[in-house]
């Protein structure tokens, strides 16, 4: 016992510092491995991504207890949403917030009577304006059965949310509205990216660039 504490004693700066890194990791930032195509092209497998934890919430370090309220969720966020629905983490792009009226026609969206422009930038690849926001989408040419929906209204304390892989996203098409409390945080940034399809090499472009 008494090594037990001379050795916590001697190494107590160490173990601060790794209960105030996991603490900062829990409350503050972390960074999200990404596994699959859903957010393509904006974000690609293999990409890390650095989330913003205490852009919406700051919570009480290894629980979910918040603390405060530091920001709001808005259109266009890209979100980390721990789903129970789902049953696993999922990484999507905020459409619509609660009050909203949302529907899709043939992959083209309308928010609050606004319809989204789409503009060509390759094939199968386009930028969508809407409500004074521009992201880039993809459309693949096999289509979806989710390309169209009618009109629905976002209730309170939820989201809707979907990829910019548009037809290639499991989201709240398939799991519907998700709840704000499930939001862990915002991406805000590539951090490093491997090419899984190239032996894990690092996409040295995609180092340190933002997401919009």
């Amino acid at each position: 016992m008494i090594n037990v504490k001379q050795s916590i004693k001697n190494n107590l700066p160490f173990i601060l510092l790794i209960v105030l890194l996991f603490s900062f990791r829990s409350s503050v930032a972390d960074w999200y491995y990404v596994p699959t195509g859903s957010m393509e092209p904006t974000i690609q497998v293999g990409d890390r991504v650095v989330v913003d934890k205490s852009a919406y919430t700051l919570e009480l370090p290894f629980t979910d207890v918040v603390i405060a309220k530091t920001g709001n969720i808005n259109r266009g966020d890209i979100v980390i949403i721990e789903s129970s629905v789902a049953d696993t983490r999922l990484i999507k792009r905020v459409v619509a917030v609660a009050g909203d009226t949302v529907k899709m026609e043939n992959n083209t969206l309308t928010v609050n009577n606004e319809v989204a422009a789409l503009d060509a930038q390759s094939p199968h690849v386009y930028t969508e304006n809407i409500l004074g926001h521009a992201r880039t989408i993809a459309l693949s040419p096999q289509g979806s059965p989710a390309k169209s929906f009618n009109v629905v209204t976002v209730p309170k304390d939820h989201v809707l949310a979907m990829g910019d892989n548009r037809n290639n996203s499991v989201d709240s098409r398939y799991y519907g509205f998700f709840p704000v409390e499930e939001i862990q945080g915002k991406a805000n940034a590539v951090a490093f990216s491997l090419d899984t399809e190239d032996m894990y090499l690092p996409r040295t472009e995609r180092f340190f660039t933002s997401l919009q």
